[in-house]
Formats: structure tokens, C-alpha cells, sequence
């Protein structure tokens, strides 16, 4: 698949003026100093299809963050983005207004070329940042993470470190300096301090059906990175059944959207498309993804996994101007992996964010039979075996996505508990020719046997043809840079 740019040995781009964020110029918000409205009067505003003034934003976040929002108001704007859209200006001006909601992160000048970071939309599987951060500090980078909690069907990067018994997302800004300055990289939540905004925002889209928004994805993405001050940023917006949209021409759109307003922002954002119709390596369920992101550390694992943790990585690097070029930024963040020393800052990640040390000791330099023991178990397994002889042609990563949530792995409101040794392994490879009778999946699950309904949606998941087994393609399709960038 062709990419929008493929970096060479040229200066990585730089971000675009605040006044052409589309190339369409800048008409300007209305003027600021009116007076300010009630949340009926803005929601009404939103719903019929009008344009809401920076002022307007700016109030209903602040009602938000103040209390001063109910929850069915919350929803209701919520909706009516949704529904109505919002253009470049205005959602720059919301990602302005939650980036402010709350304490800005200052570091040290002399950091500014290390700070980097990377983001996803959400995937069924996806436990890159798991890797890629630790890696990325392996690389000299300072990676300050502020991750969120699943959407939908789609796993949280924080549930799943939750995983980990001790482990504490809530870190305080001088905790994460101190983190930064030790390890090199932290993974943490908002917080009161944080981006508070834009936390009850997410927690609300969760369950208001407003998660596929792209206004809402781009400032809920971009003012959790504001805020950290960042050299470069990757977007991994994922396309696909699985994914919040279904082909890459609309997930393109919101690239182009991150990069965008990124850029009007002050911020230097390159977007990856990447595929989503099957799980991302072979674990899904947050422990066990944590077993899989350990291998990936040990430079093992799946190999969609560390293709796309060795390409994002290569990406920042390169954009941050660590590396001359993209494939220069891939190789060190693939011996990162392979030379034990991005698995040795996760363990060290692990015990500064609360992990009695020796138990992030052994979780690290164990063996995966060795770290199950250590990790959140569900209390059954049961495989599903191969019905008919064939070859893998694909797994979809819905079907099994909505059992797992069935089964407690996911979210129906905000705030859920969630079942963290419940989950599946893939036995096998899109590509691989499997015998009739073979088991293709192991389910984890903690309470009584799959249903009928459960086993026959996982079985249909499982695609067989009678082609000949065949290498699957990577998950990476293209980079998305800012327009000022090199276009080849």
C-alpha cells in the first residue's frame, strides 16, 4: 500500500501557521467578549447546526469541569457534536479549551527535542504503547504518556497496566518529571491536575454512543498531548471492521484532521492508518496482553506486533530529529527490543509507578509460564477448535471483541469493574493451513461455559479458504504528515 509521504534523509517537517490548518484560510471565531451563554442555549446552538464561538467553548468545558454541567447535558452536547460536526476552528478551540482545563506540564528546556509521544484510536489487541514506550526510552526519548481507559469495545492502555497488581495511573506532575528523569517514559491518567475535561468527556462518549465523533476523537487525542509539551507526536488511527472507522478513506479524514489542528496548535503530529479487522498479535484481555507486550520486550512475539511498535517508533524518532531517517529510527527501536533494554525500562517503569519491585522484577525477566502466575488468571479456559480444513484467512477482531466484553472484559457504563484475567489467545496465523479439528482459540473466562450464541459469533470469526498458506500482510499503510512536509 502506498504511503501519503515516505520520510527520507530530509528535515522532518515543520508544523504549519495557526491560519491554515485545511489550506482554506481562517475566517476567524466570533467575537470572544459576547456574553455568555447557558448550556440550553449552546446545546440548542449545536444541535440545530450552528457554530459555537471560542467563548462558547470555552463555557461549556468550564461548566464541565465545574460541576455546573448535569450528566444529561454533558450527553446531550455530546450528541449534537456528533450529529451536527464541528469544523477545524472550532475544534481546535475545544482541544484548546480541555489542553487548559486543568495544570500544564513544564520540563526541563533542555528535554524538548527528547519529548515524544504516540496515541491510538483503539483496537481489539492493541498493546503497542505496552512496548513502544519503554522502547522509545531505551532510545533516549522522554516519553510522558497520558493514556485513557477502553471506549467501547476497544481495550484501555491503563486497564490493562491495572493489570499489573500495584501499578498507579494517577501520578502528580513532579512525580512524572521524577519518572521522566529515572526511566524515561511513564504511562498515566487524567487526573484533576490533568486534562480534567477531557476525562469526563471520554468517560461520558463511552457510553452515549458518541465515540465515533471526529471533532471529539481529535480534541480528546490532541489535549491530552498539549499539554506535555511535546517534540513529535504518532497517531496510530486504526481503519477497519474493529476500529471506530470502517475503511482507511474516513480514517484518513481524521488524520488529516489530527494533523491539522496539531499543527495549528504548535504541534508537530504525524498520523499512521493502520489495520483493524483482526486482533492486533494473538493475546486479547488486558493480563494477557501484558503476557504478549513482555514477549514483543523480549524481542519476541507476534510479528504484525513488532512490526508496527518498530515502525511508529521510527516515525517519532525521525520526526523529533533523533533520526536521520525513518528506516534509522525502526532499526534502533528493533534492537531496543531485542537487546533486553526497553524491557528493562518497563521494569523499572513498573516499580516508580508503584510495583513492589521484585514482583516487576520477575514479571520481566520470568518466563511467559513463569508471568501468568504472576498476573491476574481467569478461572477457566476453553478452546474452540477448527471445523473444517483450510487456511487462515482472516480472524475478524469484532465478533471475538463483543464475546470478551460479554464476558467482563469490557465497559457497559463508566466506572465498571472490569474482569482482567478474562480474555482469548489466538493459537494460530492468518496465512497458516489448519486440519479440521484443530483448536484456533483459547477463551479465558471466569464464569459459566461460552453460549451457544457465544461459541457460533467466535467460530463464524474464524475465515478458512483453499488458497495456499500465505505471509500476512502488516497492519502499517501510511503515513500522514503535515502538509509542509516532503511529498514523494
Amino acid at each position: 500500500m502506498a504511503a501519503t509521504a515516505t520520510p527520507g534523509a530530509q528535515a522532518p517537517p515543520a508544523p504549519v501557521g495557526p491560519g491554515d490548518l485545511s489550506g482554506e484560510g481562517s475566517r476567524g471565531l466570533p467575537d470572544a467578549r459576547s456574553e455568555p451563554k447557558q448550556l440550553p442555549e449552546l446545546i440548542r446552538i449545536k444541535r440545530d447546526g450552528g457554530r459555537l464561538s471560542e467563548a462558547d467553548i470555552r463555557g461549556f468545558v468550564d461548566a464541565v469541569v465545574n460541576g455546573r454541567a448535569q450528566g444529561a447535558q454533558i450527553g446531550a452536547m455530546l450528541m449534537a457534536v456528533r450529529l451536527q460536526g464541528m469544523d477545524l476552528e472550532e475544534t481546535s478551540a475545544l482541544t484548546r479549551a480541555l489542553a487548559e482545563s486543568g495544570q500544564q506540564l513544564e520540563w526541563p528546556k533542555a528535554w524538548r527535542q527528547q519529548l515524544v509521544d504516540k496515541h491510538s484510536t483503539g483496537g481489539v489487541g492493541d498493546k503497542v504503547s505496552l512496548v513502544l514506550a519503554p522502547a522509545l526510552a531505551a532510545c533516549g526519548c522522554k516519553v510522558p504518556m497520558i493514556s485513557g481507559r477502553g471506549l467501547a469495545h476497544t481495550g484501555g492502555t491503563l486497564d490493562k497496566l491495572e493489570s499489573v497488581p500495584g501499578f498507579n495511573v494517577i501520578q502528580s506532575p513532579e512525580q512524572m518529571q521524577a519518572l521522566l528523569e529515572q526511566v524515561g517514559c511513564c504511562i498515566v491518567g487524567q487526573s484533576k491536575k490533568l486534562v480534567p475535561g477531557d476525562g469526563i468527556l471520554y468517560a461520558a462518549r463511552d457510553v452515549t454512543a458518541t465515540v465515533d465523533s471526529l471533532p471529539l476523537i481529535t480534541a480528546s487525542i490532541l489535549s491530552k498531548k498539549v499539554v506535555e509539551g511535546l517534540s513529535a507526536l504518532v497517531v496510530d488511527v486504526k481503519f477497519g471492521e474493529a476500529a471506530v472507522f470502517p475503511n482507511q478513506e474516513q480514517a484518513r479524514e481524521l488524520a488529516r484532521a489530527l494533523v491539522g489542528v496539531g499543527a495549528g496548535l504548535g504541534l508537530r503530529v504525524a498520523a499512521a492508518l493502520t489495520a483493524m479487522d483482526k486482533p492486533l498479535g494473538h493475546n486479547v484481555g488486558h493480563a494477557l496482553e501484558v503476557e504478549e507486550a513482555l514477549l514483543c520486550m523480549d524481542g519476541a512475539g507476534p510479528s504484525d506486533l513488532r512490526d508496527l511498535v518498530t515502525k511508529l517508533g521510527g516515525a517519532l524518532l525521525w520526526l523529533s530529529g533523533q533520526a536521520q531517517t525513518q528506516a534509522e529510527g525502526t532499526a534502533r527501536v528493533a534492537a531496543a527490543l531485542d537487546d533486553g533494554s526497553a524491557r528493562g525500562r518497563f521494569e523499572q517503569m513498573l516499580a516508580g509507578q508503584g510495583v513492589d519491585p521484585g514482583l516487576a522484577r520477575a514479571l520481566c525477566s520470568g518466563s511467559p509460564a513463569q508471568r501468568r502466575q504472576l498476573l491476574p488468571r481467569a478461572q477457566e479456559q476453553e478452546e474452540l477448535l477448527s471445523p473444517a480444513d483450510g487456511t487462515v484467512e482472516l480472524i475478524h477482531a469484532m465478533p471475538l471483541a463483543l464475546v470478551l466484553h460479554e464476558l467482563g472484559a469490557g465497559r457497559s457504563r463508566a466506572g465498571d469493574a472490569l474482569r482482567l484475567g478474562v480474555g482469548a489467545e489466538l493459537l494460530v496465523d492468518v496465512g497458516q493451513r489448519l486440519r479440521r479439528g484443530t483448536p484456533w482459540l483459547r477463551v479465558h473466562r471466569d464464569g459459566p461455559p461460552l453460549s451457544g450464541p457465544q461459541r457460533r459469533a467466535l467460530q463464524e470469526a474464524l475465515v478458512l479458504s483453499d488458497r495456499a498458506p500465505f505471509a500476512a500482510p502488516s497492519p502499517y499503510a501510511e503515513l500522514v504528515l503535515p502538509p509542509t512536509g516532503a511529498q514523494q
